[in-house]
C-alpha cells in the first residue's frame, strides 16, 4: 500500500525553506554516523511533529533514502493532520505483538517511507521499557540496513519519559524549543533526562521566531526576492 501525502510546498515560503536546509546542513556535518535523529520537545505544540517531518523531506530530496517514524503512541495527529484515510498499523500495534508483520509504508513522496504511530496505547513507556525497548532496538537496527536517515518524531518530555527510552536507540536528539513559550529551565530539564540515558544531544531548533521587516535576513531575503511590501 502507498501513502499519499498532499504537500504544498509553496505553502511555508522561502525562509522557512531556507532554515529548513539550513537544519539538514548542520546535521550533515555533525558527523557521518548521525543517521537516526529523535526529535523532542518540553510541551505540546512547539513545532517539533512539523519539523521533523519537513526535515525528513529535505533529505529525501537529496536522493536520501529516508524512514519517517510516528513514535507519539499517546497523542500523535499524524494521520489526522495528513488527512490518511487509509487502515494503517503502527508502532504500537508492533511493540505489543499485535502486528508482527512489516509496519512501513512507502509514500508517494520520493525516497521516503513512513511509520505511523498506531492506536492510542494507554501504557506507551510500558511497551518502550524492558525486553519491548530491545523489539524497538531490534527494528531500529534492521531499518538502517535499508535506509540513510532514520527520523523519529517522540513526545514531549516534560512530563514523560518515552522520548528518553527511545533515545537509547539513536545517534542523537535534536531537541525543539518554541520561541516564548517555554522556560530555560524546562529545557534544561528535558536536556537532564536525555542525558541520563547517556542520549547524545545534538543541538536545538528554535521555532516561531518572528522575522521583523528590520531585521537582516527579512530586508536581505525580501529584496532579492522581490517581497518586500
Amino acid at each position: 500500500m502507498e501513502i499519499f501525502f498532499n504537500i504544498d510546498e509553496t505553502e511555508k515560503g522561502f525562509l522557512y525553506e531556507e532554515s529548513m536546509r539550513m537544519l539538514r546542513t548542520n546535521l550533515q556535518f555533525s558527523g557521518g554516523n548521525l543517521r537516526v535523529i529523535l526529535f523532542t520537545s518540553s510541551i505540546q505544540d512547539e513545532g517539533k511533529s512539523e519539523t521533523s517531518f519537513q526535515l525528513a523531506i529535505s533529505f529525501a530530496k537529496l536522493d536520501k533514502k529516508v524512514l519517517y517514524v510516528d513514535a507519539d503512541m499517546r497523542k500523535s495527529v499524524f494521520t489526522t493532520r495528513y488527512q490518511i484515510k487509509e487502515n494503517v498499523q503502527g508502532l504500537s500495534q508492533y511493540l505489543s505483538g499485535q502486528n508482527t508483520e512489516d509496519i512501513v509504508y512507502k509514500t508517494n513522496i520520493k525516497n521516503m517511507d513512513v511509520v505511523f504511530a498506531g492506536p492510542y496505547a494507554p501504557n506507551p513507556a510500558e511497551l518502550l521499557y524492558e525486553n519491548k525497548l530491545n523489539k524497538l532496538d531490534e527494528f531500529i537496527k534492521k531499518q538502517r540496513l535499508q535506509y540513510d536517515y532514520i527520523i523519529i518524531d517522540a513526545p514531549p518530555l516534560a512530563n514523560i519519559v518515552d522520548a528518553a527510552v527511545i533515545g537509547r536507540c539513536v545517534d542523537g536528539t535534536v531537541i525543539v524549543v518554541k520561541s516564548a513559550t517555554v522556560s530555560q529551565r524546562m529545557v534544561k530539564r528535558v536536556k537532564d533526562q536525555l542525558e541520563k540515558v547517556n542520549c547524545k544531544i545534538i543541538g536545538a531548533v528554535l521555532n516561531g521566531v518572528e522575522m521583523k521587516k528590520n531585521s537582516y535576513h527579512y530586508k536581505y531575503y525580501g529584496d532579492y526576492y522581490g517581497n518586500k511590501k
